[in-house]
């Protein structure tokens, strides 16, 4: 049954992480962060969808379950590549990506090594919290990318001090001011969604690794 919806709807996901790049490549900002927006949040309702559905009509398939997490991982990891170089490796965007790649990493190394005993590392509720959230922060900091190039070419050409007047209020900012809070606010908000992320996805990498603890002790 490799070609039921909720099949479809996860390859669909899959599909669309390469897809962040081909944005990237041949359109213009913030056009393609806007674009990229709506992609990753249409990839992240099909992976609510997909699994309800098979659920639902009873087409849980041995495909589905393997293709589902390579799905989420690949749309996760291109994400945060391409937002951590539009963020000119800002740390506090850098080093909970790092930690949310490494643990990925981790995890697929402990389940390749496991083999046929991998299913003790089955997805639990808080893997489910952690990919949803990486999922929301990675979301918003798309955002904050369009906002941001769209304040950068509101500015552009004009000089520095009339610039700093219309933020400090001498200077009639016709809604600079307020472009230019949203900017921040929206920034700050995804990187401490990342950092939520992070800590969750460090912490469901703690619990899979504790529990895989027992397999890879040497035989006595």
């Amino acid at each position: 049954m490799i070609w039921s919806i909720p099949n479809i709807l996860t390859l669909l996901r899959l599909f669309a992480a390469p897809g962040l790049a081909i944005l990237f490549l041949y359109f213009a900002r913030p056009i393609a962060d806007w674009v990229a927006l709506a992609l990753f949040i249409g990839a992240a309702v099909t992976d609510y969808f997909d699994g309800y559905l098979a659920r639902l009509w009873g087409q849980e398939s041995r495909f589905g379950a393997m293709i589902d997490p390579i799905a989420d991982k690949a749309m996760v990891i291109i994400a945060l590549l391409f937002i951590t170089g539009l963020s000119g490796l800002n740390p506090w965007i850098l080093l909970p990506a790092v930690l949310i790649l490494f643990r990925e990493t981790f995890v697929a190394g402990l389940r390749e090594f496991l083999g046929a005993t991998a299913g003790l590392l089955k997805v639990t509720k808080l893997a489910k919290w952690k990919t949803t959230a990486q999922m929301v922060a990675i979301a918003v900091l798309f955002a904050s990318g369009a906002i941001e190039h769209y304040y950068d070419t509101q500015v552009a050409g004009m000089a520095p001090e009339t610039v700093d007047g219309m933020l400090a209020g001498t200077v009639p900012d016709e809604g600079l001011l307020w472009k230019h809070r949203a900017m921040w606010a929206s920034w700050w908000a995804g990187a401490a969604l990342l950092w939520v992320a992070a800590v969750l996805t460090v912490v469901t990498g703690w619990d899979y690794f504790r529990k895989a603890l027992p397999y890879l002790r040497e035989p006595a």
